[in-house]
């Protein structure tokens, strides 16, 4: 049955080099989301990575966020961005892909920055254009969403809650959005499968020595909506996997695609 994986890579070229193919020949996923590819149009055909079915979703700016989808199997269709008429700017951060069975939604969802810039943005209008988005894909079928969420939803999920309060991805706005879109119908894989389990995280700054000491964030997930939580029958994290300053996290499925 299918393993599903998503990886903020922090560049994939960069993370080429810090043994990506390696991660992929090892763990074969059928599927790999990828966020912060930081790559552009012309870099993907020397990428040369393992997958029949590839999508890419730039960001205007050079060297700057994106997402993929990787995947062995094809998908019906594949969508790019919040459905338009919308005003987001051209960051590449949605990537949605239909399958038979599912949508898979991509997201690597905007950090709210230092001093908490974004945070406006992100909470009154990103946030809930996502939550709109995924609402609407969850009338035709059943909905995946993975990526990078750039928040922290309880205390448990992140090594020093006190000291983050107020910081970006540990804000109460932030931690309400993201309530809110599991309110409407979403379910945290790894908590179901993983409940009042600790010191389990997905990122860690490179700073302090921080990933050796296991001082980090749960912010990566995947999420999926109700009529789904009984074909998922696990949900990980693979902290032993290097690369990035976050690591893989992911779903096996009971069902197929």
């Amino acid at each position: 049955m299918p393993t599903l994986v998503s990886w903020n890579v922090n560049g994939v070229r960069s993370a080429l080099g810090k043994g990506l193919l390696s991660v992929i020949e090892k763990r074969a996923p059928d599927v790999l989301c990828l966020q912060e590819i930081k790559a552009s149009a012309e870099h993907v055909p020397g990428l040369a990575l393992p997958f029949e079915h590839q999508f890419w979703h730039h960001a205007a700016k050079p060297g700057y966020s994106g997402t993929a989808i990787l995947s062995k199997v094809k998908p019906i269709q594949v969508l790019r961005d919040f459905p338009k008429p919308h005003k987001h700017p051209e960051e590449g951060r949605v990537l949605a892909a239909e399958f038979a069975g599912c949508w898979l939604v991509n997201v690597y969802v905007p950090n709210s920055q230092r001093e908490l810039l974004r945070l406006p943005y992100r909470q009154n209008e990103w946030d809930p254009a996502l939550r709109g988005f995924l609402g609407e894909l969850a009338e035709e079928k059943p909905v995946v969403v993975c990526g990078d969420f750039n928040v922290a939803h309880e205390e448990i999920d992140l090594a020093n809650p006190a000291a983050n309060r107020r910081n970006a991805g540990f804000t109460d706005e932030e931690r309400g959005n993201f309530s809110t879109l599991l309110d409407a119908g979403f379910v945290d894989t790894f908590r179901h499968h993983h409940p009042g389990e600790k010191g389990h995280y997905s990122w860690w700054t490179y700073r302090m020595n921080a990933r050796a000491r296991n001082v980090g964030w749960r912010i990566d997930y995947f999420l999926v909506s109700k009529p789904l939580v009984k074909k998922v029958s696990n949900a990980f994290i693979w902290p032993e996997v290097t690369g990035s300053d976050h690591c893989p996290v992911g779903i096996e499925l009971s069902a197929k695609l």
